[in-house]
């Protein structure tokens, strides 16, 4: 048995001059044979280098990346912890140091590239080394949870319909051979009941005579095999993209370099993807491959299985089953997957470190990258890191791009981004006319007093799409049904706001109720919920619910058009709806049929989505954001309305878009209408040079919470004139200030606001303040690097 000692570990650091040439350690029977340092699995910040441990004989074959078991404080407690480093001497006292206690052979070893990220994560975004590695890991993997395959058919060769066969064998063949090529393999069960059988007896008779080829799929690869339908190769491919696959392609052997492709919805962006992606395949490498959204993948990688059905392609993303992660995390672990496909953390997917080739970001701009618990890192930065690790280049794509990635392509200098181009759409599709509406007209419009949300331009333009078969998106970036609550007498003035929030409450139909009209109501930051009060708590008028949501246009949506039926022909997608990857892979599958002729969503349709049957998309209320106190609010504004208008007319007709909105003038809805997204970034970025704002500027932002709002306040005053004190007149720092959002779930939130010239003098402020202990990630403290938002 292993002997602990009861002595307090010492940080990498203490200057005490000791190798194993000099000095044994004991540990029962065994002796040291190495030095490691730890990140353990806690929130602890004082020693961002990790803690040292010996090394006993049994666990000699211990690398950085694995996962152990230490003990931990004075009562020794057995902590999960990583392992970061090992070395054969420590300038510790070997006789102060304690023993690791095993190796967590239950988890699979993080790569070598994924500990130096980690580490990278861990100092730029000022994250405890020990979470951010934890991060990095998902559940299912730590915990060794199983994993299912399921059997995949497909025609043999040649065609055994010539045979003599019982009767439900030849029905199983006949229905093979009826389906498309796009959709086989098919699954087991799936062509059981496909072929009307009770059993899979017959089709397993088949296998047994080898009349049917079989192979075997993770569960995730069978289900959204079935969105092969737009696998097919195009003819040929444009001059742009093919100069694009050139460009890039040319240079997948020269090492790390940043490509960023703006490219017009419907420009073909994806070709160039799986152009490059073969061109990897073919020299033995891995591509890695993220999206945004959940909602994407089961499109995307439909696609991939398409095209690349002789591979396996692994999919990362959280709306997986815990079964479904860990066998895809151990096929990218294990090289069997030449293609990784997911969302944000499928950056940390465990590629070994010889065989990353590529890095391909799609709509790079998107904010879903952005992590906004701790780690609070980017997809897309974090990606851009790894890439360099990796000495491979990284190619980042989107019709908006950020303005962070505009500018890296514009500035010049070293470690510039390369720009490259496509701007047009693919031969047979034009860009959809955008038509801008001014919202109080087209209410005004109406002949009675009721709130309409769907003027007479979009009520007329869907009309049509209907009529000739076609299908709509209609774009609302709010959900529930009402997100204002109050008494009607101005006299009273009550309004409905969270208890624990500085937000007014959302108003969620409940249609399952009894009562008509029946519902609750929620905030949407604390997540509180709460009937629906029938009459106002200090006068006792009947309260009025008001404002926008998407139910509310799903409503009205029946009512005017009484053919779309909730759950039949329009389908609502959003958070409240869509509660996994099943969901919206039912959701894409009935729409990629024809069978939903209308989807009403928030931003989760807003982008991606390739179907040539969208001939509308109707934007609601283009300004659900344009005035939100954030320097970013035009910018996610310009990106919203041009990505949603992006799903238009991506067939052989030409589509329409309808955006109400009650600043038609405004730049960023204008200029969106006309798809110039280089006039708004010149304009945009100007104005934020003139304000000393990112990406012009680095900017830091932290944000302290207590319950006390003295205590808060005067924790965030003393933090801000401790930073003022370290930047001295390099750094900017502002406030403190209350945050536009000044108490949620019962906390009062104060910010501080660091701007920075440089990214260097931004991290040599962050890490003095840190080494300090002046800022601390926690319950009580978030630090965000480059935020994205503000509220």
């Amino acid at each position: 048995m292993i002997g602990i000692l009861s002595v307090p570990i010492l940080p990498a650091g203490t200057k005490v001059d000791c190798t194993l040439d000099t000095v044994t350690t004991l540990f029962g029977n065994e002796a040291a044979t190495g030095y490691a340092r730890v990140a353990v699995e806690r929130g602890v910040d004082r020693y961002p280098d990790g803690l040292t441990y010996a090394i006993p004989q049994s666990l000699s074959e211990i690398r950085p990346g694995d996962r152990v078991i230490v003990p931990l404080g004075r009562g020794n407690t057995a902590t999960a912890s990583y392992v970061i480093d090992v070395a054969q001497n420590t300038t510790l006292d070997p006789a102060k140091l304690k023993p690791i206690t095993r190796r967590d052979d239950a988890s699979a070893r993080l790569p070598g590239q994924l500990v130096e990220l980690a580490r990278w994560i861990s100092n730029y975004y000022c994250a405890p080394i020990g979470m951010t590695l934890a991060s990095m890991l998902p559940a299912a993997v730590k915990r060794n949870v199983g994993s299912v395959t399921k059997t995949m058919i497909d025609l043999g060769d040649p065609l055994p319909l010539d045979e003599k066969l019982p009767p439900k064998q030849r029905q199983v063949l006949e229905v093979l051979a009826k389906l498309e090529p796009a959709q086989r393999p098919i699954e087991l069960r799936t062509l059981a009941d496909m072929a009307e059988l009770k059993t899979t007896g017959p089709i397993k008779k088949l296998i047994d005579r080898g009349l049917v080829e079989t192979s075997r799929r993770t569960a995730v690869e069978a289900l959204w095999s079935q969105h092969t339908s737009d696998a097919t190769v195009p003819e040929r491919l444009t001059e742009p993209q093919a100069k694009v696959i050139d460009e890039v392609a040319g240079g997948l052997d020269d090492g790390f370099a940043v490509h960023l492709l703006h490219g017009v919805t419907g420009s073909g962006k994806t070709e160039v993807y799986i152009r490059l992606i073969e061109r990897v395949i073919a020299a033995g490498k891995t591509v890695l491959l993220l999206v945004p959204e959940i909602s994407l993948t089961p499109q995307t990688s439909g696609r991939l299985i398409g095209r690349f059905s002789d591979h396996r392609v692994a999919i990362l993303h959280s709306g997986l089953t815990a079964a479904q992660r860990h066998q895809h995390w151990l096929m990218a672990a294990e090289g069997r997957s030449p293609i990784v496909l997911g969302a944000r953390s499928a950056v940390f997917a465990p590629i070994p470190d010889d065989k990353l080739g590529l890095i391909i970001v799609d709509e790079e701009h998107d904010g879903s990258y952005k992590q906004d618990q701790v780690p609070r890192y980017h997809g897309r930065d974090v990606a851009i890191r790894r890439a360099q690790l990796a000495k491979c280049p990284i190619l980042l794509g989107s019709a908006t791009p950020s303005l962070e990635s505009w500018h890296n392509a514009h500035r010049g200098g070293k470690g510039a981004f390369t720009l490259h181009r496509l701007a047009d759409r693919v031969p047979g599709a034009q860009l959809p006319i955008v038509k801008v509406v001014d919202f109080r007209e087209q209410q005004r419009a109406h002949q009675d007093r009721r709130v309409h949300l769907i003027g007479p331009a979009m009520q007329t333009a869907l009309g049509r799409t209907l009529e000739v078969g076609a299908q709509a998106l209609i774009l609302l970036n709010r959900r529930g049904y009402a997100n204002y609550i109050a008494c009607p007498d101005f006299n009273c003035g009550w309004t409905m706001q969270c208890d624990h929030c500085d937000v007014t409450m959302v108003y969620h139909l409940n249609k399952q109720l009894p009562k008509p009209g029946a519902g609750y109501v929620r905030c949407h930051h604390c997540l509180a919920e709460q009937k629906l009060p029938a009459t106002c708590p200090d006068c006792h008028k009947r309260i009025s619910t008001f404002g926008l949501g998407t139910q509310r246009v799903e409503e009205e949506l029946h009512r005017m058009f009484p053919m779309l039926v909730e759950g039949d022909t329009m389908l609502r997608v959003d958070s409240d709806t869509m509660h996994g990857a099943k969901d919206f892979h039912d959701a894409l599958s009935r729409f990629g049929s024809g069978q939903l002729r209308v989807l009403v969503g928030t931003q989760m349709i807003a982008k991606g989505l390739d179907y040539p049957g969208v001939r509308l998309v109707g934007v609601i209320n283009a300004d659900t954001s344009i005035n939100l106190p954030d320097f970013r609010a035009t910018e996610r504004t310009f990106q919203l309305v041009s990505q949603v208008a992006g799903r238009s007319g991506r067939g052989a007709d030409r589509g329409m878009v309808i955006v109400q909105t009650f600043n038609p003038s405004a730049p960023s809805i204008q200029l969106a209408a006309k798809h110039d997204f280089v006039s708004f970034a010149r304009i945009e970025l100007a104005q934020r040079k003139q304000g000393g704002l990112p990406p012009l500027t680095r900017m830091t932002r932290i944000v302290l919470r207590d319950e006390d709002h003295l205590k808060c306040l005067a924790l965030a005053k003393a933090t801000a004139e401790r930073l003022r004190q370290l930047a001295g007149e390099a750094v900017r720092v502002r406030g403190p200030a209350p945050c536009p959002i000044a108490r949620i779930a019962g906390k009062h939130r104060q910010q501080i606001e660091l701007l920075a010239p440089t990214a260097g003098i931004m991290q040599t402020l962050l890490a003095a303040a840190r080494s300090e202990g002046v800022i601390k990630a926690g319950t009580a403290m978030a630090i965000d690097v480059d935020p994205i938002a503000l509220l």
